[in-house]
């Protein structure tokens, strides 16, 4: 485990040799994966790293560096690149620290540790990783092939300090289990996946299971066609839907904000999409991935309602972000070692409905279920939306045929207005989550 003292110490050589305000990020951590495919080990990573970060201020002139050298030595180069830094940088006056009536830490166990990931030995993760192929595998004769299945599995520390009396730490802790089969009946060959993803291992779904569902949805992804040009109604499943999550993130995304980078920038208050949408940023629900006890820049993390009942009622901001636009930081600052901080979210999600994903599809005479989404053609400045995708064709409410090779398409704005059926089925598989979603129309370009 890491010395939290030593960041404190870092901080204070900074302040020694000038700064006016330092902070200091340290981490620690173990990475393992192992790949396998068709039954046999194929790769294996063992690796660990540790390293320290410190951001100095002088006035309003920001440096930045980082060192995996630890030693006495390696802290002063630390130090001095630093403030080297700084002193050729131009002057921000946005910057600096927040204020130390906003630093703090959540007390109580967020339940971010689990120490059964590291008691879980390197044959045992191997075993699970071909349990879990063996599973697809072994589900249906016409699952011919396998791009293979991985136990991954992290822990680690992380420690902040700055010069405004912030010292604080927590350990995290995850592991998961994927399987990617590939089926195949006559010409048509088509791959699909499964994972489960927990802070500790005793949460994960079993390799059976895993092993299965992904062979379930490679298997019905079989026979896929294209279809005419159209405008239906998409429903997005689980997976699928939280990309549309992420994607309005990055419109509430305090920097794209204040750079007028966003679709969403200038619209709080305002009505932005239907009465049935509450996306909310939580990162104080114990046991998720996106949860903490403290942002990057030592702030509280909190629960913040981004859009309630489809009014824009936050952006989510850092310190530097919310001085560029005159309001406070919501607790979302975010980095890795070095560097300002960004703007990350905590653990962002569409808040469930009351319908389940059956009942949804029941009600739809014509339409597509989406299972993937090909590409990256989101626009989050202008809301213009154009994307690949692969699914299931619903015809009288129930599915009728695969399909591929599709696009659907529209823009964030009225897909937001026309967010018409949200499912029941809220999971967290991340730091973003959504339940079955139902878009009431979009253009779907096949044929």
């Amino acid at each position: 485990m890491i010395d939290a003292e030593l960041a404190s110490q870092v901080v204070r050589l900074a302040l020694d040799r000038g700064a006016s305000d330092a902070e200091c990020t340290l981490s620690e951590g173990e990475e393992f994966s192992a790949g396998v495919r068709m039954r046999s080990l194929e790769t294996l990573k063992d690796a660990g790293s540790r390293g320290a970060g410190l951001r100095v201020l002088l006035g309003q002139q920001v440096g930045s560096s980082y060192t995996s050298d630890l030693s006495s030595e390696g802290i002063r180069k630390l130090v001095d690149s630093a403030l080297e830094i700084a002193a050729i940088s131009t002057e921000d006056p946005h910057a600096g620290l927040p204020d130390p009536s906003e630093l703090g830490s959540l007390s109580g166990d967020l339940q971010l540790y689990s120490d059964d990931v590291n008691r879980i030995d390197t044959s045992q993760r191997i075993e699970l990783a071909l349990q879990a192929e063996d599973a697809a595998l072994s589900a249906d004769p016409r699952i011919t092939n396998s791009e293979g299945a991985s136990f991954d599995a992290y822990s680690g520390e992380r420690v902040f300090a700055n010069s405004r009396g912030f010292l604080g730490s927590y350990r995290v802790s995850s592991c998961s289990l994927s399987t990617t089969p590939v089926a195949r009946e006559g010409e048509s060959m088509e791959r699909d996946y499964w994972y489960s993803y927990a802070r500790n291992y005793s949460k994960l779904e079993s390799p059976a299971a895993i092993g299965r569902k992904a062979a379930q949805r490679a298997l019905r992804r079989l026979g896929s066609r294209k279809v005419p040009t159209q405008k239906v109604p998409v429903v997005f499943d689980q997976l699928t839907a939280r990309s549309l999550i992420s994607n309005i993130f990055e419109a509430v995304d305090g920097d794209s904000v204040y750079r007028k980078a966003s679709f969403l920038a200038d619209k709080l208050g305002e009505r932005v999409a239907s009465e049935n949408v509450t996306i909310i940023d939580d990162s104080t629900i114990p046991g998720l991935f996106g949860t903490s006890p403290f942002d990057d820049e030592g702030v509280p993390t909190r629960r913040t309602v981004v859009i309630d009942r489809g009014i824009l009622t936050s952006y989510l901001l850092n310190t530097y972000t919310g001085r560029k636009l005159g309001l406070r930081t919501t607790g979302n600052a975010a980095r890795g070692l070095t560097g300002n901080a960004s703007v990350g979210h905590g653990n962002l999600f569409l808040e469930k409905g009351e319908r389940s994903p059956e009942e949804i599809i029941r009600g739809i005479r014509k339409g597509l279920y989406v299972t993937e989404l090909i590409g990256s053609g989101v626009n989050t400045v202008t809301g213009d939306y154009s994307r690949g995708a692969a699914g299931q064709w619903i015809e009288n409410g129930e599915f009728a045929y695969p399909v591929s090779e599709i696009t659907i398409a529209s823009t964030l704005q009225q897909m937001l207005m026309d967010f018409a059926a949200i499912g029941s089925d809220l999971e967290f598989r991340g730091s973003v989550a959504s339940p079955t979603l139902m878009i009431g129309e979009m253009t779907v370009s096949g044929q």
